[in-house]
């Protein structure tokens, strides 16, 4: 158990990024993630709302309880109360720590907005944190406490995503659009100063750290200023070719079920 929780650092090498062993737990994850999701989706499709939202009512717990036990266990395991500034919600898959809870428990608009960001961001985010993950699986062992939380989390966000979409939850109304760039440029300019502050690299937007960021680094040659920019840039154009393909998607079964 001392050795799974890290206590006094892992004895075991990692792995590696990309290697065999990386590469199953995380297929092994995201299988478990979809079958779930496509499960309890189909199960839930015409029950009424407040039996679909169930399901997310217990995803918002785990997901919370799991970051929040996460959070405790690296400050007692490094002997340092202040090691939480590393562990704020300010990188694109942690924002599903407020947006999932928002999407589970709030209501009116705010709920339909949390559910379109988690829709549209949470398997995005489960694919960057599990399959691009460089930064975990270059430095910890991939059956350690520090990558087992992380791709229970993590698959969380993608399970809720497929959820939302597969059970009819999602709305993805235009006039919530600017809600979810609010989000993402509002968490992008706050993870920017407390990456300046601590220093730290939330939302990678200082250096790409072993990741797929680290491609767009290379291209702007580790521009301060237009790395920084091209990142929430993407994350604004993800946003929108998003939302093109879902209503010409939308259309497209509309017109051929006519």
């Amino acid at each position: 158990m001392r050795e799974f929780f890290g206590f006094g650092g892992y004895s075991r090498p990692a792995e590696g990024y990309l290697s065999w062993q990386h590469l199953v737990f995380v297929t092994s994850l995201m299988a478990i993630m979809t079958a779930l999701a496509v499960i309890l989706g189909r199960r839930n499709r015409n029950k009424p709302a407040d039996v679909k939202n169930r399901v997310l009512v217990i995803a918002a717990i785990l997901i919370d309880a799991a970051e929040l036990f996460k959070i405790v266990l690296l400050c007692f395991r490094s002997h340092n109360p202040m090691d939480w500034i590393y562990n704020l919600p300010l990188f694109l898959c942690s924002i599903q720590l407020i947006t999932i809870p928002l999407a589970a428990f709030s209501k009116g608009r705010i709920k339909e907005a949390a559910l379109d960001f988690v829709f549209v961001f949470g398997l995005l985010g489960a694919v960057l944190g599990t399959y691009g993950a460089g930064n975990n699986y270059s430095a910890y062992p991939v059956l350690g406490f520090d990558n087992a939380v992380s791709g229970f989390t993590h698959s969380i966000s993608g399970f809720c995503a497929l959820y939302i979409g597969i059970s009819g939850m999602a709305s993805m109304k235009r006039g919530n659009l600017p809600i979810t760039f609010a989000i993402i440029v509002g968490v992008s300019a706050l993870a920017y100063i407390a990456d300046r502050l601590i220093p730290y690299n939330y939302m990678f937007l200082i250096r790409g750290d072993g990741t797929p960021y680290d491609i767009i680094y290379g291209i702007v040659k580790g521009s301060p200023v237009l790395y920084p920019l091209t990142v929430v840039l993407l994350f604004i154009l993800y946003i929108c070719l998003f939302y093109l393909i879902y209503y010409l998607a939308k259309r497209r079964k509309n017109g051929a079920g006519e």
